[in-house]
């Protein structure tokens, strides 16, 4: 598939709120066929000029983009681990405040997933408010992660379009941008994704033990109950879907280079098979 198309597949399947936010592939596109082939043209050094500026600006639309939902996500995880809603279906297990923040909010990942198991278990089935409640937490970690993975994504699309753009530009008037700009963009917020790949673990861990206990089989963050409990909503969908471009952006195929992405390395591999091995429903 060409990235064009790719990419606006990618972005028809994003979060409504997202699909402005991409590379601007086909304008990039136009100003490139706008360059006149001839170096000695007087318009050349004007087209290739705007070419630049909106490449530059492309770049400063994708950092600030991604440091905001960087900075949302830190947040919402941060809350979801110590929040009522976790620990809270039922009291601290340790200490048996309701929802256990001042206690469990000082406490390390691990002992919070341990206590987090032990209440699901508690709750898993009880038809009450508890049990409710943990349903709800369900619903929004596997959200939060799917956005997470979302933007993991956004930023693998939007550096694969750069690349590609820069080639166009490249073989269009024999110079050699690209290298140097790739190089740039490899410093750039947005193709930082250290945090939030970190996060997008750290939430799998949490998936794992709020699913586990409604005796769902344990796949890494268990993936089968998330799909099984989720395979109709949007973000979910959108996820397996993000997750499947990154595969294939990521995939040794034969236009495989030094500017490709390295391949999807686990866990985000094994968590792409095993929601393609538990969601039913085609994408």
């Amino acid at each position: 598939m060409k990235f064009g198309k790719r990419l606006k597949k990618q972005v028809e399947e994003s979060l409504p709120e997202w699909r402005d936010k991409f590379l601007a592939y086909k304008r990039l596109k136009r100003l490139v066929r706008l360059v006149p082939a001839d170096p000695s043209s007087p318009r050349r050094r004007a087209a290739e000029a705007a070419f630049v500026r909106l490449l530059d600006g492309e770049v400063d639309r994708f950092n600030a983009f991604f440091m905001e939902q960087e900075e949302e996500f830190v947040i919402r995880h941060r809350a979801h681990l110590v929040s009522p809603g976790l620990l809270c279906a039922l009291s601290c297990t340790k200490c048996g405040v309701r929802g256990g923040v001042t206690c469990c909010a000082t406490r390390s990942g691990g002992v919070v997933l341990q206590e987090l198991r032990e209440a699901a278990k508690k709750v898993a089935e009880d038809d009450g408010e508890p049990a409710a409640e943990m349903r709800r937490v369900r619903k929004e970690v596997v959200d939060l992660h799917g956005e997470m993975v979302l933007l993991l994504n956004y930023s693998a699309v939007n550096y694969t379009g750069l690349a590609k753009i820069l080639k166009k530009y490249d073989k269009r008037t024999g110079r050699l941008l690209r290298l140097p700009f790739i190089e740039k963009v490899l410093g750039q917020p947005f193709f930082a994704t250290e945090l939030i790949s970190r996060l997008v673990r750290d939430c799998e861990a949490t998936m794992e033990a709020v699913f586990e206990a409604g005796g769902g089989r344990s796949t890494i963050a268990g993936t089968t109950t998330v799909a099984a409990a989720a395979s109709e909503q949007v973000i979910f969908r959108n996820t397996v879907a993000a997750l499947v471009t990154m595969g294939e952006l990521r995939s040794g195929s034969s236009t495989y280079g030094h500017f490709s992405l390295p391949p999807l390395a686990s866990p985000e591999s094994d968590l792409l098979r095993c929601i393609q091995l538990a969601d039913p429903v085609p994408i």
